[in-house]
């Protein structure tokens, strides 16, 4: 009997650069067309609801369905706002690192509706445990509540610059600011699902009420991390968001490289046991309404929420990489789903609460605000003007009672030995 000889599926993106894009695997379905469920309703209701996208706005901009958040036009502005100001700092801040006046630089350009909405939602002492593309929490917190790092904070820190509050130990875009609930950005790839977790898990030990929302990527979902993360999420039911941002890349890997085409990354949570979301990442609306709706289940004791959403990363993994090299050219601009900024501006002009004129002028004045912060922060140093430091800096926050060796050290530098 001749054996059959055994084979690997080995994931490959539908196109390279040089083809036309092509996004016939993302099954788009009609806004408006999903239930919403009860917050303690039984995992099986969330087959469909994992599968799926969840779309509030249709693509007129018309707002459809039972997931509508009820949500005031001045909100949403604040919304608009936010997301244009995150899109002109990833801006400038690219160009200053193309100027070499810092080492490295990631944009959150496609992607601002996820981090936006989400800290509009979520409250003062919740806990955000990110990736490096969502400078958005920052930067909607500065603006809706005046606390956490300013945006000028976030530049001297991307600067590495004596206005560099984490005193240049963390890589550029690696924020870290416990007043805005924003725990330390990590190169390690998943580390902060488990530690989200964990800390919802002590919330609520010590009977407190507040929650934590962290964040991961497609790609990162293949670490051990991940597992390990839902598993005890399953297990305790701990208040916790659990997001996937799926924008479709892991560096140069298409998201195939770390799931089944078969399936979704939310209905990962569905067989582990914990309700799980897909919703459209580009649409502000249905963003706003799942964060409010995993909330609102985390603070009423209902346990964590999974959500995928679906965007897409528009500019490249880094400053240090070339999508052109693994993607068709222009590829962005054939994504099905859409800019979550052009489709709020949208949908604001239906409601008749804004105009373009409007929006010309805000993208005007942030771009203005944006260039005149940069200014200010490069004042204070940056890799071409290396601020001039005291060299025993070195040994500060390393130790809270500096050891006799170091001392010694200390005192020979100051000295000039």
């Amino acid at each position: 009997m001749k054996k059959t000889p055994l084979s690997l599926r080995v994931p490959e993106p539908l196109t390279r650069p040089g083809d036309a894009p092509d996004f016939s695997y993302v099954q788009i379905p009609p806004a408006g067309n999903d239930k919403k469920p009860a917050h303690n309703a039984p995992v099986s209701e969330f087959n469909d609801l994992s599968k799926g996208i969840i779309r509030v706005l249709d693509d007129a901009g018309h707002p459809q369905g039972e997931w509508q958040p009820t949500v005031s036009a001045d909100t949403l502005i604040t919304g608009l706002k936010a997301m244009v100001k995150t899109r002109a700092y990833d801006d400038r801040m690219m160009l200053i690192q193309r100027q070499g006046k810092t080492s490295f630089f990631m944009k959150s350009t496609g992607e601002e509706a996820i981090s936006v909405a989400q800290a509009m939602v979520l409250k003062q002492g919740d806990m955000f445990f990110p990736t490096y593309r969502q400078a958005g929490l920052l930067i909607t917190n500065e603006m809706i509540r005046g606390t956490g790092w300013s945006t000028f904070d976030m530049m001297c820190q991307v600067l590495s610059n004596s206005g560099d509050k984490l005193k240049g130990r963390q890589l550029p875009i690696m924020y870290s600011s416990k007043d805005a609930g924003f725990f330390s950005i990590s190169g390690n790839l998943g580390t902060q699902y488990t530690q989200a977790v964990g800390w919802a898990m002590a919330s609520a030990i010590k009977k407190d009420s507040k929650i934590a929302s962290t964040f991961i990527g497609d790609g990162s979902t293949a670490e051990s991390d991940f597992h390990a993360a839902l598993t005890f999420a399953s297990v305790y039911n701990p208040p916790v968001i659990l997001n996937v941002t799926n924008n479709q890349w892991a560096i140069s890997s298409f998201q195939g490289i770390a799931n089944n085409p078969e399936t979704t990354f939310a209905a990962r949570g569905v067989g582990y046991g914990i309700p799980s979301l897909r919703v459209d990442g580009n649409d502000f609306l249905a963003v706003y309404a799942a964060s409010e709706w995993a909330a609102d289940r985390a603070r009423n004791n209902f346990g964590p929420t999974i959500i995928e959403w679906v965007t897409y990363r528009s500019s490249g993994h880094s400053s240090s990489d070339d999508p052109s090299k693994y993607r068709p050219k222009d590829e962005e601009k054939a994504w099905p789903l859409g800019d979550p900024i052009d489709r709020l501006r949208e949908h604001l002009i239906y409601l008749g609460e804004w105009s373009q004129e409007q929006h010309d002028a805000l993208e005007k004045e942030m771009k203005e605000e944006i260039m005149a912060l940069s200014k200010e922060a490069q004042k204070l140093g940056s890799l071409t003007d290396l601020p001039d430091l005291p060299m025993k800096c070195m040994f500060d926050d390393v130790y809270k009672d500096i050891p006799p060796h170091l001392q010694k050290q200390i005192q020979r530098i100051e000295r000039g030995e």
